[in-house]
């Protein structure tokens, strides 16, 4: 079994050799369902876009930045086009994991996937795109958002019960009613 440190190695192994222009074992380019492998490299408009990979506890977040037309935005479809691209690139990370270590990993789906649309000009915006996963088989991390629990010294609990600063004053305090201090 890896250890959590292997399994994060292993994970931005993959998405390292993601990059633009690498080449798969077979010689050819590299699909992995982004916009920036349509069309012809030396004719046509490179589409800026890339994926990153965030581990944090036992989660790991996959982002996708692409730059987007309005009419695309707007077309039918456009939340199921992103959601298949974050298909892709998970689907890829897991082979290529795979590829790496000799052992697969499990990237289970958590919530609904996040998708930022911010226009830059008339014709041209940018979308980014967020989704959680959770990772199996890492041990002896601490779960992110765990509630904590209470840690507050007695002393200082029955001072908050009895009001803080602005509780009921002793019988020796000569202050004004009124100073607050």
């Amino acid at each position: 079994m890896a250890t959590t440190l292997e399994i994060i190695q292993g994970l931005a192994q993959a998405a390292a050799n993601a990059y633009d222009g690498a080449y798969d074992d077979d010689g050819n380019l590299l699909e992995l369902g982004m916009r920036r492998e349509d069309g012809d490299i030396m004719i046509d408009k490179r589409t800026l876009d890339g994926f990153n990979v965030v581990f944090y506890g036992n989660k790991m977040c996959l982002t996708y930045e692409s730059e987007v037309k309005l009419r695309e935005v707007y077309g039918k479809g456009f939340e199921t086009e992103m959601e298949q691209r974050l298909a892709d690139i998970t689907k890829y990370l897991k082979k290529e994991y795979r590829k790496i270590t000799g052992s697969s990993v499990n990237l289970s789906e958590e919530g609904e996937v996040d998708i930022l649309v911010q226009t830059m000009g008339r014709h041209r915006s940018w979308v980014n795109v967020k989704k959680h996963y959770t990772l199996s088989g890492v041990e002896g991390v601490a779960p992110i958002l765990e509630p904590s629990e209470n840690r507050v010294d007695k002393s200082w609990k029955t001072f908050l019960e009895q009001g803080g600063w602005k509780g009921k004053r002793p019988k020796n305090d000569t202050r004004p009613k009124n100073s607050g201090k």
